[in-house]
Parts: structure tokens; C-alpha cells; sequence
């Protein structure tokens, strides 16, 4: 079962840079949430501050009773045993073949026989589908393997939070669409709390049960994914449906001239809501909502077409 990670007033800048100010949201046990943010938001910069890399200026990260932006080392380091955290690139130890990478966290942190590290690994191996390559080094395997064996490693301590930094970095579409139903297999399984960093829209649009959005040096949205993909706000907007009328610029924030030149632009419809990427079983997740319930509840009228299956893409289809 996952754990739920409230983050309330977070503040983080180096020196005299603001990195982002003010963060307040809750990230609900048990459930995939997208971070998002055009580059330089400081969205790994977050993941950091949640397991205790950086320390924030200020505010509180609660995690089953404790603040770890202001807890002892020691009861950091317990903390930490909830966490696996997927890296950008695996950050896989070029030296140690797949399996040995994958085995180190056992090795570390617990006292099991290599039996039963052996089984572990052999397991969640497996269950990333790369039984086979056990004996390959980081070098000799794709990226695509590289992020899976990362993943592995993630998963041996049976973790009640996973991190994902950018886990479809560097992946073409295909690699990145079977990345996506596995998140999704492993939320179905092992039930944990899934934070995932990505600049790709299709992952945020298909795959969190929740949305959050880091602009201009402060959290602009954070919800349930039809509340930000029917949002008219004008960042969640351009960003979500991936547009350039918006504020958003090449330097983040457009200037007033840019602004002033698009006012009379007229934005194109909202896209349709696609459906939300189910387990390969069929058996939903304990967290999964039933398609539009959102907008349903909170009268919210959705782009037409949503929630159909086969649909496109295209912006009013």
C-alpha cells in the first residue's frame, strides 16, 4: 500500500535564484501523479527535496508523520527506505552487470541470504521483462533496457513511494508507450505512489490519476487529470494540449509584446479527454475513477469526443 507525501509552503532557490515558491499539494496515497513544467521549472529539483537530497528554505514534506525537510538523518534515512526512485538516465553502475545493479539496494540495506536476493532480483527482473539479460552490462544494452533495469533496481525494497524522473527521456514513442502500460501494470500490482517527472504530453494526458503543473516559479494547477485537461486556465492550456498561443515562451514567459500580438489570435477547441491507460488485465486500479466522473461531478462540461475509444488526437475531432 502507498503512502500519502503533503507538501505544504515549500520554498527552494540557490543563492539568490527562486526556484519555485510556495508549493502546497498533497499527493494522495496509492495513485499516479504527472508533474509537468516547461525545462528549467524545477521539477527534479522537487523529487530531490521529497527524498531528502536538497533541503528546502522552507515549508514542510510530511511522510507518514515525519517532515523530512526538518527530521534527524537518522529518521531521514528510515524515510528513505519507502522510496525507489527511478533516475533519468538509470544511473546504473557501469562496472556491475544488470543483475548486480539491480541486487545492490538487497545487498546495502537488507541482511538476506543471496538466495533470497537472488529471488528478488529475479523477479522484478521479470516483471520489467528482462529476464535474459541478467549478465549484460549497462554499456552493451539500449536505453530502453538501461531504464528498465533502473527501474528494477527501484522496485527490489517493495517501496510505498516511486519517483520517476523523466522515465521516457530519450525513448521513441513505441518504447515510451509500453513504459507507460508498465507504470500502469506495477501501480495495478504493487499499489505504491507514483510520482512521475515527463515533458511528454501523451504520458500526462493518458496515464496519472492527478496533474500538476510548475510555472514561472510557482505550482499554477495540481488535481485530478480531467479537472487540468478541461482547464481554460491559460498555461494549464498551452502546455497540456501542447499549443503556442499561451504565455508560455521559448524563455518561459513571453513579453508583452508577443502577448499583445496574439490577443486577437483565436485559440483552437480544446482536445478531446482520452481514456486513462488500464492495467493489461482488464482489472482496473484500486485508484482508477471512471471515465468523466470528474466532470460529472463538478458540472464541468468536456471537450466533445472525450472518453471514446479509437479517438484522435486532433484538437476538436
Amino acid at each position: 500500500m502507498g503512502v500519502e507525501i503533503k507538501v505544504d509552503d515549500l520554498t527552494k532557490s540557490f543563492g539568490k535564484q527562486l526556484i519555485w515558491g510556495d508549493v502546497s499539494l498533497t499527493v494522495p496515497a496509492g495513485e499516479i501523479c504527472v508533474m509537468l513544467g516547461p525545462s528549467g521549472t524545477g521539477k527534479s529539483v522537487f523529487l530531490k527535496c521529497l527524498i531528502g537530497l536538497l533541503k528546502p528554505d522552507r515549508g514542510e514534506i510530511i511522510i507518514e508523520g515525519t517532515d523530512i525537510a526538518s527530521c534527524s538523518e537518522k529518521d531521514l534515512y528510515e524515510i528513505r527506505k519507502l522510496f525507489g526512485v527511478l533516475f533519468q538516465d538509470g544511473a546504473m553502475f557501469g562496472s556491475m552487470n544488470l543483475y548486480d545493479n539491480v541486487a545492490f539496494p538487497l545487498r546495502e540495506h537488507t541482511k538476506k541470504s543471496e538466495s533470497e536476493v537472488r529471488d528478488i532480483v529475479m523477479e522484478k527482473m521479470d516483471l520489467v521483462g528482462l529476464i535474459g539479460a541478467e549478465d549484460k552490462l549497462p554499456g552493451e544494452i539500449s536505453g530502453g533496457m538501461r531504464k528498465r533495469a533502473g527501474l528494477a533496481r527501484a522496485l527490489v525494497l517493495d517501496p510505498e513511494i516511486v519517483l520517476f524522473d523523466e522515465p521516457d527521456s530519450g525513448l521513441d514513442p513505441v518504447r515510451t508507450a509500453f513504459l507507460n502500460q508498465l507504470i500502469v501494470d506495477l501501480n495495478a500490482q504493487i499499489d505504491a505512489t507514483f510520482l512521475i517527472v515527463t515533458h511528454d504530453i501523451n504520458t500526462a494526458r493518458t496515464v496519472p490519476d492527478n496533474i500538476g503543473l510548475l510555472y514561472h516559479k510557482h505550482l499554477a494547477m495540481f488535481g485530478p487529470r480531467e479537472m487540468l485537461l478541461s482547464s481554460e486556465e491559460p498555461v494549464v492550456r498551452q502546455f497540456l494540449n501542447a499549443q503556442r498561443v499561451g504565455p508560455i515562451g521559448m524563455s518561459e514567459e513571453k513579453d508583452a509584446d508577443e502577448l499583445e500580438a496574439e490577443k486577437d489570435e483565436e485559440l483552437p477547441p480544446l482536445p478531446p479527454i482520452p481514456l486513462q491507460i488500464e492495467p493489461s488485465n482488464g482489472i482496473p486500479r484500486r485508484s482508477q475513477r471512471e471515465p468523466g466522473s470528474w466532470c460529472r461531478e463538478n458540472g464541468v462540461q468536456p471537450p466533445p469526443g472525450s472518453f471514446q475509444e479509437n479517438m484522435t488526437m486532433v484538437a476538436g475531432a
